[in-house]
């Protein structure tokens, strides 16, 4: 055998021992042990990984909740039931979570919203109708309808209604808020489940051409702001329910003449 290859050999293979030596050293100096309640924490919650909590993930959440950064109740999709679990791994206090869920403050569908007189050709996703035309509505603030709402829900919790709205299905929403990402319109908000009171419109046009392209839309009048205590404020030509000075008793219902002030409607789990 060539007395090259062979001192090429015992270089090689002593470079090798050396390099895996350091590789060794470097593991042993530079490794960072995991703390094991991460996995367990990562085990408890549902791994749907949807970013409600507002994390990159469920187990991004629980390296956040083990290093202080997270609340023990962040995750919406596991609610109250998870967060207790949490808390007694870690040895704190769990407290109560009220279940957010989303609200369309938009009432203005295919039977309310007046039409534009040239017809929309397209694509039919909220997002590209927002951007290339605006959709086939009058109206530049409501709900285009296209249910990219409905395509970003992992859990099946919306459904584009007859009116072609969307609707939420509380029993199932999670409250991981995807679908208020989702829309280009921000006519979806997350709100705690026990809000029943809100103003259904996000148009802020003056009240002449708020009437001309919807017949729900808030014109506003400003009297449910005036006689509500601050129940009510308006923005503009908007009015929005003031939820911690709420009285529902000093909202004048009956005087607003569009009805754009008033209580959700529940949809309830379809019968197949």
């Amino acid at each position: 055998m060539d007395f090259g290859i062979i001192i090429a050999v015992i270089i090689m293979g002593g470079l090798g021992l050396i390099l895996a030596g350091g590789l060794a050293f470097a593991d042993r100096k530079l490794r960072v042990e995991e703390n094991p309640l991460i996995g367990m924490i990562n085990e408890i919650l549902p791994n749907a990984n949807c970013g409600g909590c507002g994390r990159a993930g469920c187990y991004d959440f629980a390296v956040n909740v083990v290093d202080g950064k997270a609340s023990v109740t962040g995750c919406p999709v596991g609610g109250n039931e998870t967060a207790k679990k949490i808390a007694e791994l870690l040895g704190v206090e769990a407290g109560e979570t009220v279940k957010n869920v989303p609200v369309l403050l938009c009432r203005g569908g295919n039977n309310e919203a007046v039409k534009k007189m040239a017809t929309y050709y397209g694509p039919l996703s909220c997002k590209a109708m927002h951007i290339v035309s605006g959709g086939d509505k009058l109206c530049y603030y409501g709900c285009l309808g296209g249910g990219d709402c409905v395509e970003a829900c992992p859990f099946n919790s919306m459904i584009i209604n007859e009116n072609g709205l969307p609707e939420v299905i509380e029993e199932l929403c999670t409250g991981c808020g995807n679908c208020v990402k989702a829309c280009p319109r921000n006519v979806l908000e997350m709100h705690p489940i026990d809000r029943e009171i809100f103003v259904f419109c996000k148009n802020q046009d003056d009240p002449k051409r708020s009437k001309e392209v919807c017949t729900v839309s808030c014109v506003g009048c400003g009297i449910c702001a005036r006689k509500s205590d601050g129940g009510v404020v308006m923005n503009g030509y908007l009015g929005k329910v003031n939820h911690d000075l709420l009285d529902v008793t000093k909202i004048p219902f009956d005087k607003c003449s569009t009805s754009a002030i008033g209580s959700k409607v529940k949809k309830e789990i379809p019968v197949n």
